[in-house]
């Protein structure tokens, strides 16, 4: 019962940090303004790892590598310290390839999480600044769906194709990672 306890804190905090550092790397990829409130959390969470990172990290092109590899960190740490609390069972080794699986899967939810609330933002009050903010995120990944999807009696279905493909992805990456750990 303990390990289940630590692990839930520990997947909460570290979803929470790596999950800014991944939103800080893609609203600097789609050049969000951060003058504004959730750009202000961002900076708020996540400069202590970021900014001391971009010492030795430089950005590449417009990629953020910096915030890439903070939350790949928080997830190693994570991972490692769920590791050390089971007794240090299981090859240290893979525990780099399981917080890299583990900031995948952070991505995977994530984003379905942002296309949900594109979804009902859309339906309830698309004309709100959380939806254009929503809409410039995903634009991205739902763009490639909305050129293969048609329109359906004007409802674009693209976002139900994305989630299908995240969910198909999140199911792949669970099954790798519980290969790993076991």
């Amino acid at each position: 019962m303990l390990f289940q306890m630590v692990s839930l804190v520990l997947d909460v905090v570290a979803g929470l940090v790596a999950g800014t550092c991944l939103l800080r790397f893609l609203m600097q990829w789609q050049r969000i303004s951060f003058h504004q409130p959730l750009g202000q959390f961002v900076f708020a969470v996540t400069d202590w790892l970021v900014l001391p990172l971009r010492r030795v990290i430089p950005p590449w092109s417009a990629w953020d590598l910096s915030s890439l590899v903070g939350a790949f960190l928080i997830k190693l740490l994570q991972y490692t310290l769920l590791w050390l609390v089971a007794g240090g069972q299981g090859a240290l080794a893979l525990l780099p390839l399981v917080g890299l699986v583990g900031m995948a899967q952070l991505v995977v939810s994530a984003l379905s999480a942002l296309v949900l609330v594109l979804a009902v933002m859309s339906w309830v009050n698309p004309g709100s600044p959380m939806y254009s903010l929503a809409a410039r995120l995903s634009q991205p990944f739902l763009k490639p769906f909305q050129r293969v999807v048609p329109l359906i009696g004007g409802v674009d279905l693209s976002p139900v194709a994305l989630l299908v493909v995240l969910q198909l992805i999140g199911m792949v990456l669970a099954s790798l990672q519980m290969g790993w750990m076991h």
